[in-house]
C-alpha cells in the first residue's frame, strides 16, 4: 500500500523516531501501525526517541580539517560521562566526516543526508542511542574553506570541551593559527575587530558608561572624554584584536599576527551546552525521595 505523508506524521507522533526511520518502517510493514512502532522498538529507535524530552546539554567539540576545508561542530549528549564515552567520541568523529565530505547548509538538512554506510545521519545518531542509552544530538555545526596561502587553527580545550577554529589570512603558518584559537578559547571574545560591533551596540555601551562616569559624580565637561577612554577598554573585552595575547600580555593578538605576515579573518568558538538551559537536578534530595518510597 501507498505511504502517506500523514502515516508518517502518525508514526512519528507516536514514537518520536525520524521521518526517515518512520517511512521505512510503515514500508516494511506495508502500513500497519502498530507492526511499525513493533519494527522501531525492535531496533532500538522508538527506545531512542523516548529520551527526546530529557536535556542534552553535555558533550563534545571537535573540529577537522581537510586542506583547505575544515568543519567545527557540537555534539551533545546527556551526561559528561557519557561524552568520554568510546563509542561517543566515534560518533562525533564519524559525524565530523559526514560533515565535511556532504557540506550540508543546516542540521536540518545533514540529518537527512545519507552517509558512507548507506544510513542517514539521523538513523546513524539513533543507532548510537540506542547502544550508549542516553539522548544525542548534532547540535550546530559551520564549514569554513581557506586558500593555499591561508592557514586553520583549531584547537580543543579540555578534551574538547571548548573548541576554536580560526582561520589567518595571508600566513600560511598554523602553529601561529593555533595560538590564536587557544587565546579565543580562554578569554571568549565576540568579534575579530572593532568594525565588526554594531553601531546599535557601541551606542549602547556608550549610554551605559556615560550615565555611570554622571552617578559617580564626574563632571559633565570631563565625561564624554572619560566614555571614550572606558569605550577602549571595552573594545578590548570584545575584540581579539585588541586583547593583549595570553602567551605574550606586552602585545596585541592582531599585532601578533601581523608580525606573521598575517590577519585574523574570521573564528569560531563552541563551548558545550552554552546557551542550552540545564535542569539542575539535587542528588542527594533525588536521592532521600527514592529511599522514602
Amino acid at each position: 500500500m501507498a505511504i502517506t505523508a500523514q502515516m508518517v506524521k502518525e508514526l512519528r507522533e507516536k514514537t518520536g523516531a525520524g521521518m526517515m526511520d518512520c517511512k521505512k518502517a510503515l514500508q516494511e510493514t506495508e502500513g500497519d501501525m502498530e507492526k511499525a512502532i513493533d519494527f522501531l522498538r525492535e531496533k532500538g529507535i522508538a527506545k531512542a526517541a523516548k529520551k527526546g524530552d530529557r536535556i542534552a546539554a553535555e558533550g563534545l567539540t571537535t573540529v577537522k580539517v581537510d586542506g583547505n576545508e575544515a568543519v567545527i561542530l557540537e555534539v551533545n549528549s546527556e551526561t559528561d560521562f557519557v561524552a568520554k564515552n568510546e563509542g561517543f567520541q566515534t560518533l562525533v568523529k564519524e559525524i565530523a566526516d559526514h560533515l565535511l565530505a556532504a557540506k550540508p547548509a543546516s542540521v536540518e538538512e545533514a540529518v537527512g543526508q545519507t552517509m558512507a554506510n548507506g544510513a542517514t545521519l539521523e538513523s546513524h545518531i539513533n543507532s548510537a542511542i540506542a547502544k550508549i542509552g542516553e539522548k544525542l544530538s548534532l547540535r550546530r555545526f559551520e564549514i569554513k574553506t581557506k586558500t593555499d596561502s591561508d592557514a586553520f587553527g583549531a584547537y580543543l580545550h579540555m578534551g574538547g570541551r571548548i573548541g576554536v577554529l580560526t582561520v589567518l589570512e595571508g600566513t600560511t603558518d598554523e602553529d601561529a593559527a593555533k595560538d590564536v584559537s587557544m587565546h579565543i578559547a580562554a578569554l571568549n571574545p565576540k568579534y575579530v575587530s572593532r568594525d565588526e560591533v554594531s553601531q546599535d551596540e557601541v551606542e549602547r555601551e556608550r549610554q551605559v558608561l556615560t550615565q555611570q562616569a554622571l552617578n559617580e559624580g564626574k563632571p559633565e565637561n570631563i565625561v564624554a572624554k572619560m566614555v571614550e577612554g572606558r569605550l577602549g577598554k571595552y573594545f578590548e573585552d570584545v575584540c581579539v584584536n585588541d586583547q593583549a595575547f595570553v602567551k605574550n600580555p606586552d602585545q596585541k593578538v592582531g599585532k601578533f599576527v601581523e608580525s606573521k605576515g598575517g590577519k585574523i579573518r574570521e573564528f569560531v568558538r563552541y563551548e558545550v551546552g552554552e546557551g542550552i538551559e540545564k535542569r539542575e537536578d539535587n542528588f542527594a534530595e533525588e536521592v532521600m525521595n527514592q529511599v522514602k518510597k
